[in-house]
Order: C-alpha cells, then structure tokens, then sequence
C-alpha cells in the first residue's frame, strides 16, 4: 500500500513541470536560468542566436514544438528556446521613457513608494484594473500595467 502511494506520488510530482508547460500560445513566461540560448529552431543542432544571462526577463510565447517553445523577448527578437530554461513565474520589465512611478495602492493618487527606470525587471504576484503589484528586489507596489512589458493590459492575474 505504501509502495502505490509513494508511486501515485511520483506520479504527480513528475507530471507538474509538464503540465504547467502545457498551455496554449500565446502565454507569458520568463526565462528561469541565468544563461539561456535562443536558437533559430526548434533543436540544438539549429544555431543560436541570442545568449540571455538574465534570469526572470519576461518572455512571450507564440509558438510550442515538443519541448521547445518560440518566444518573443521585450524588444522583439523571436527563435526557439528549450522549455527547461523557461519559468511560469510572472514577471515585468519597465518600459523605455521615463523612471515609471510603483505606488503604495494600485491606483494613480495613492503615495509613491518608489521610482523604477526603464529596463528594470520585477516579478508579478497579481494584476487586476489595469494595475500589477510587482516585487522588485526586496521592494515592492504597484504599477500600471501599461508602464511594463510582460502582462497585457487587461489581463487578471491572480
């Protein structure tokens, strides 16, 4: 008996990473390691083309092939990336222009805790109204959602 649930166990640890790979383009992800090749294809026989060495940018994925996945990264640039170097972490990245204000309410007359500039990636816990709550390091508050790249602009993440 304990033998089946210890196997049932297994079973469903090892069916997790799959299954939150298993969804249907297009979805935001972010790269989860801190050196990640993009290649021209779907293999690693395909060249590469951008070598990432920051883990949690956010990436948009358009396009899935067994095990590989076509993203487009922040500034446009779209090849194939393996699935393991891809994370379901929600993250944003600051959009050019000027430093974007993170307040301590998500709304435009609660208090600024803080300035991010662009280029600035944080990571996203929940969206809702055209706010994001995003950590930043050790800080954290909210940003309007069309001050980032990484979440649309009316989606709900909870």
């Amino acid at each position: 008996m304990l033998k089946r649930g210890l196997f049932a166990a297994v079973l469903v640890a090892l069916a997790l990473p799959a299954a939150a790979q298993d969804k249907q383009p297009p979805y935001w992800a972010s790269i989860a390691s801190g050196e990640a090749m993009m290649r021209t294809g779907p293999g690693k026989n395909y060249p590469g083309i951008w070598l990432y060495k920051r883990r949690d940018l956010p990436v948009r994925v358009v396009k899935t092939y067994p095990n590989w996945r076509m993203i487009e990264d922040p500034d446009g640039a779209r090849g194939w990336m393996l699935v393991t170097l891809l994370s379901d972490q929600r993250t944003a990245i600051v959009k050019p222009g000027e430093s974007r204000s993170i307040h301590l309410e998500p709304n435009e007359r609660s208090r600024v805790r803080y300035r991010a500039e662009h280029g600035v990636v944080g990571r996203i816990d929940r969206c809702a109204n055209g706010w994001c709550r995003i950590r930043i390091g050790k800080r954290e508050g909210f940003i309007r959602t069309a001050d980032v790249w990484g979440v649309a602009e009316r989606e709900v993440v909870d």
